[in-house]
This record gives structure tokens, sequence and C-alpha cells, in this order.
């Protein structure tokens, strides 16, 4: 096999060779081989975040009418390494009152959380870290411990403002966990397997063509989750300074922006995984080395959504998000999930389930009764609640008798005095 057909598959082969050459233990060859794969893959994660930072800059620069980075280096491009050598040369202050093991380790937490999603991200039919059988679940359970980062650093912190941040995360990010489940389980549903390279090599047809809907509550509950606008309630600078980071300051800093960066990235990653057909296009059979480039062509439409929204839309009041989440979207959630699993079970007992033409339409037609009733109803919720607050009538407040002024001298007492 040549490096041009498959190239991961090449160099894999030369570091096998050599290791065997050394006549190492096969269990000692396993593990270097997993350990150079890990490294490999969280230092790209890593150093894209310098390209990432730039990009978005131009992006945002490019919605609001304005030029962005462009007087480090060409177009701009060598901000983002200023920027990273202020951050290392930077002091690093770790305030007296703070409980110093969670503090520090809080910032470490945030970025792994993110990294340690990459290693179940297939890139190709063969290129994927570690090919589990419960690959959707593995990213459900490792996304929660930025939720874990975030609480740790607000706690640990000894600030009033990165307290509040870290309650905010606890009202925010658990709350979005729900229907961000939920949206999960559908692409699982349809797939039968649990398994990301399952998933997106049961995609013939894109789900985010058969399930649109299932597609807009992820990708908003997943929005909330990485604390992106309008859900940036976590770091809200203009209510509570910087929020659960306050108290950080250097690299310590640097390592949460960039795992909000990388976060991004991730989402919109597993996105195309999950509802875009992930590495799949056409010749990528015959061509490997394609898969990686449709993956992050998709992941790539993905996050200029992101970027979009995050200079579009303004932040929202904390009680209308959380209205959004348990009112709206968890409800429609779970009835989603019912009506998709309902469907498709008649299909299947109908012996319809190969017809692709029907099966897709039944699909699409529940997902947008479902959407139409969901709005239907929010609406009018909304208009009761209009009303409500127009016959509302306040009690006046009590104002207090004012005290009586002294009596007036008489006339006579005047003329004594």
């Amino acid at each position: 096999m040549s490096f041009f057909e498959d190239p991961i598959k090449f160099l894999a082969g030369l570091l096998q060779d050599l290791l065997v050459s050394l006549n190492l233990h096969p269990i000692a060859i396993t593990v270097i081989n997993n350990i150079v794969g890990a490294l490999i893959v969280s230092s790209v994660g890593l150093v894209i975040v310098i390209f990432l930072i730039w990009l978005e800059r131009k992006l945002a620069a490019r919605f609001q009418d304005r030029f962005g980075p462009n007087r480090a280096g060409p177009f701009g491009i060598l901000q983002s390494f200023g920027d990273l050598s202020k951050l290392v040369l930077k002091e690093d202050v770790v305030p007296d009152a703070a409980d110093k093991i969670p503090y520090n380790i809080a910032p470490i937490l945030s970025i792994a959380a993110v990294v340690l999603v990459w290693a179940v991200v297939p890139f190709s039919v063969e290129w994927i870290g570690t090919d589990l059988n419960v690959g959707v679940l593995y990213i459900a359970a490792v996304g929660s411990f930025g939720i874990l980062s975030v609480l740790m650093a607000g706690w640990a912190s000894n600030n009033k403002y990165a307290l509040l941040g870290a309650f905010r995360a606890v009202a925010q990010l658990i709350s979005y966990e729900v229907p961000l489940i939920f949206a999960l389980l559908i692409p699982v549903l349809l797939a039968r397997s649990m398994g990301v390279n399952q998933i997106v090599g049961a995609q013939d047809i894109w789900y985010i063509f058969v399930v649109p809907v299932a597609f807009g509550i992820f990708f908003i509950a997943s929005l909330a989750e990485i604390g992106r606008t309008p859900f940036d309630l976590l770091e809200a600078e203009s209510e509570i300074v910087a929020g659960y980071h306050t108290e950080y300051s250097g690299m310590k800093f640097g390592m949460f922006m960039a795992g909000e960066f990388l976060h991004s990235l991730t989402l919109a990653v597993v996105t195309a995984a999950l509802f875009l057909g992930g590495w799949r296009g056409p010749y990528v059979e015959q061509l490997p080395l394609l898969g990686p480039l449709y993956l992050f062509l998709k992941a790539g439409f993905v996050y200029f959504l992101i970027v979009w929204i995050r200079s579009s839309l303004p932040r929202i009041r904390i009680d209308h998000m959380l209205d959004i989440t348990w009112k709206f979207l968890t409800p429609l959630s779970v009835v989603l999930l019912m009506a998709i699993a309902l469907t498709d079970a008649l299909l299947k007992e109908f012996g319809q389930i190969n017809n692709t033409a029907l099966y897709v339409g039944a699909m699409i037609a529940v997902n947008v009764v479902i959407a139409l009733l969901a709005l239907f109803a929010a609406s009018r919720l909304n208009s009761r609640q209009r009303r409500q607050i127009k016959t509302f009538e306040p009690r006046p407040l009590a104002v207090p008798p004012k005290p009586a002024a002294p009596a007036a001298a008489s006339t006579s007492e005047e003329a004594s005095a």
C-alpha cells in the first residue's frame, strides 16, 4: 500500500514494523500505538484552535461590517500567535483564599472533556481512534465533564461572581442535557446502533433530511451545552464580570478559551457525523483520503452556522432560557422520539422499511406535523400569557399618611410675644 492510497495505514504500518523490529512485547506495542494515536489527534485538535480563533474573528467582522485582524501578518493571521504568546508569558495568579487542587484541575478538565470526544469520531471508514459500540453514550458521558469543570472553577475560586457563574451552569447545562439526550437517541433508533461509525454508515440519506426537527433540537441544545450565544450566560461579562473563570489568568484562562473554541469545532464534527453523513461521499471507498475532507467540509458548514448565530443574536434572559428547555424543547423531544419510534415500528410491521421513498416521506411528515403542533401550542401559550399581563391590575401601594402640620400660633400669642 502506497502513502497516497491510505497515508494513515501506511504510517501505522511503518511504526508497527519498527516496534516489532525492537522485539517488544505485543501488549507494549499496542500501548505505544494507542499513545501515539492519542497524541496525534489531541495535538491536531489543540493546534487548530489557533486557526479557529482567527477564522471566527474574521467571520464575525464580516457579519458586523468590520475588518477584523488585519495588522499582524498577511490577513492578520499572526494575531492569534501574538495572543498565545501573551497568555503564555502572563503571570499565573492564584487567589489566596482559593481551593488550590480543584482550582488547578478545572482548566485541565475543561479541555480534556473536549479532546476525549475525538476518540470515537470516525474520520473515514477505517480512520477512527476507538470504534466503540456505545460511542453515542460515550460522547454524552464525556461531555458532562465540562459541566464538572465549570462547577469546580466557580466553587474553588472563592469569588461571588465566579460562584454565580457556577450556579448558572447547574441551571443551564444540566437542564439542556435532557433534550440533548433525547435528540441523540433518534439517530441511534434509526441506525439501530450506538456506534458513531455505524450511524454514519447507515445514512444512505442524511438524517438531517429524515428527522430535521431532531437536528434542530440537538443543535440548539448543543449550543447551550457549549455556552455559545445566545446561551452564553455562564460568562456574561456585562452581568457577572467573566463568570466561572473570573479569577483565572495566563494559560489557565487560555485553556478555558481553547476548550470553548475546540468545543465548537467538536460540536460541528459530531453533528456532521450524526446528521450529515459524516465521512460519506462520492468515491470515498476508492480513495479513503476523501473521508476526512468530506467530514470537515460538513463540519465547516455547521461551524459557520455557530459563528453566524454568535455574531447576530443577543444574549437571552436566564428565565427565558430555562423556559425554552423545560416548556418547549424537552416535551418536543419526548413526543418526537415516541412518534419516530412508532412510525418506524409501523413501517417495519407492514414491510415498508426498505421502501426508501415511503420511509423518508413518512418520517418527514411526522416531523412537520409535530413541529407545527409544537409551534401552535407555543403560540397559544404565549398569547395567553400576554393577555394575563394586560389584564393584571397591580394593587396600589399603600401611602402612609403625612404627619399633621403644627398648629399656627394665634394672633394674640404673637402680639404678647
